[in-house]
């Protein structure tokens, strides 16, 4: 990972979590750090979101003590009888930002996975229930394939199909992913975006260009 003008403590404590996660078990996680999961978590995407929370639907299963969300469509075969991925990589989280909020808020969340960040009532939302987001860093598919140790459930294939549909995993060291946002609202890419920003008024001084300079354009 590069990292432009932090301090090691703004980044990459490596934490093991098992789930569910307990309220202390979020508290102890920073902006910056690594985390993998161990224990039961759940897929989502649009659609379940649109049949719950738009259209009134109820919840196919409890998610009292799965308390783990990834945005995530994955690849299943079945094989004897049984469910197995083929392929797993997290979707982009800002896709379903209009939701979050109101899924952390009805179904308990203490995490959510899923490629980039999560927009400002998100993070506010999670800052007052205690919930953080996490995303992908190098990680690729076959890695969380293999992370996988069954499929514990899957729900509304026939009425969303199999890509959108909430699978139920038991994992093992699945991750690699860092936490982007925290529970107490601390965001990692401010924070880089804040040391480039201060680093660049620098190299400007060094190098006798304007602050006000302006990259040409091409078009």
């Amino acid at each position: 990972m590069i990292l432009i003008g932090l301090d090691r403590r703004d980044y990459m404590d490596l934490i093991n979590l098992n789930t569910p996660l307990t309220d202390e078990d979020v508290r102890k996680v920073k902006a910056g750090d690594v985390v993998y999961f161990n224990g039961e978590v759940w897929t989502c995407r649009s659609l379940l979101q649109k049949k719950i929370i738009d259209e009134g639907f109820e919840m196919p299963f409890s998610t009292e003590k799965r308390n783990v969300l990834i945005h995530m469509g994955p690849i299943m075969v079945k094989k004897n009888e049984k469910w197995t991925p083929v392929s797993m990589s997290p979707t982009t989280s800002i896709r379903f930002e209009k939701w979050i909020p109101e899924t952390i808020k009805r179904w308990g969340l203490k995490a959510i996975v899923g490629k980039g960040t999560v927009g400002e009532k998100s993070r506010a939302v999670m800052k007052e229930y205690n919930c953080f987001h996490a995303c992908p860093i190098g990680v690729y598919p076959q890695k969380l394939v293999d992370s996988v140790i069954e499929v514990v459930e899957v729900h509304w294939i026939e009425k969303i199909g199999l890509i959108e549909a909430p699978w139920v995993l038991r994992v093992r060291d699945f991750g690699p992913f860092m936490v982007d946002v925290d529970s107490y609202g601390d965001s990692y890419f401010e924070k880089v975006e804040d040391a480039v920003e201060k680093n660049k008024i620098k190299a400007y001084e060094m190098l006798g260009i304007p602050r006000n300079f302006e990259y040409s354009s091409l078009y």
